[in-house]
């Protein structure tokens, strides 16, 4: 059985997945409507008001959201879709945890790498904040709570919202595409959206859920998606920050520059250019074929003496 055919291993009535996603989600929608309604003036006068706080408390209370959210979603699927939360995390019989550490490490030595190189050559808008103290409370929130984050973004976009879809449309290509959008959508009130442009960082968060998406139903699991995202969260929460970031943290080096990034070309870089070839690295490590099934094929109820078949 496939990744999204695991979803056949649990019910699958359309009165669960309505209700599983719209309370889960819930928060998300929310913040989406917050961003439509309230002008811009406002949003920066609360991003202001935030900023007044303490970086370190901030970062508990906004991750400390994600922790009652994903622990909702493995009880519905637990007990509302009676099936296992392998099930909703990979297709082998159970988690590989060398491929969440790979994923993870491939993303914080390329951060790390490119960072050292830029500082290299134009350190003029970076300086060194670092507070050992600071930074220390600041390690151990990211590390804690930061897997309850990224696991609730995975596990509902790329895992949840994945399997069920494909399996209501019966394919594969459009949960890929409709999840990424999802994704993309879901941090339209990011600050740094309003700083740098709507257009441009939609480029890059849908990109990056597509990255996501395909490592997933290339895999059949969510392991790599996983680690790349905890790995890429963990670097912008401890590696720089600046006043114009979702992240305002206690990193060790901090932007000063007005804006990051100045063009559509250095947005749309990393998703055609960097994406692609961690791709193609990975596709080289675990030995992916048959690209267009995986990303585009049909699915159908696997064999039934594959599942348990649920009334």
């Amino acid at each position: 059985m496939n990744y999204i055919q695991q979803a056949y291993k649990g019910k699958l009535e359309i009165w669960m997945v309505i209700l599983t996603t719209a309370i889960v989600s819930g928060v998300f929608v929310l913040n989406f409507i917050f961003y439509l309604f309230v002008s811009p003036e406002e949003l920066d006068a609360s991003y202001e008001m935030m900023k007044q706080w303490d970086s370190n408390l901030m970062l508990v209370l906004n991750l400390g959201l994600f922790v009652p959210l994903i622990l909702l979603l493995f009880v519905f699927v637990k007990f509302i879709h009676q099936r296992s939360i392998v099930s909703l995390t990979t297709s082998r019989k159970k988690v590989d945890f060398k491929r969440i550490f790979f994923s993870f490490f491939m993303i914080v030595v390329f951060t790390l790498g490119t960072f050292a190189i830029g500082y290299y050559y134009d350190s003029s808008d970076i300086e060194m904040q670092f507070n050992p103290g600071r930074f220390a409370i600041l390690f151990i929130i990211s590390v804690i709570l930061f897997p309850f984050q990224i696991g609730l973004e995975e596990y509902l976009f790329r895992g949840y919202l994945m399997q069920h879809i494909g399996v209501i449309v019966k394919n594969r290509w459009f949960p890929l595409i409709l999840t990424s959008i999802l994704f993309g959508i879901m941090h339209s009130a990011n600050p740094e959206v309003a700083e740098i442009g709507y257009f441009k960082m939609m480029i890059f968060y849908v990109g990056t859920g597509l990255l996501l998406g395909i490592m997933t139903l290339m895999d059949e699991g969510l392991e790599l998606a996983l680690g790349f995202h905890f790995g890429n969260n963990l670097m912008a929460a401890l590696l720089i920050t600046s006043d114009w970031s979702a992240l305002q943290t206690d990193a060790i080096f901090k932007n000063t520059a007005e804006q990051g990034v100045s063009t559509v070309a250095e947005i749309i870089a990393p998703v055609l250019i960097v994406y692609p070839i961690m791709l193609l690295i990975l596709s080289k490590k675990y030995g992916w074929t048959n690209w267009r099934d995986r990303l585009f094929g049909k699915v159908a109820p696997p064999p039934k003496e594959d599942y348990k078949v649920l009334d």
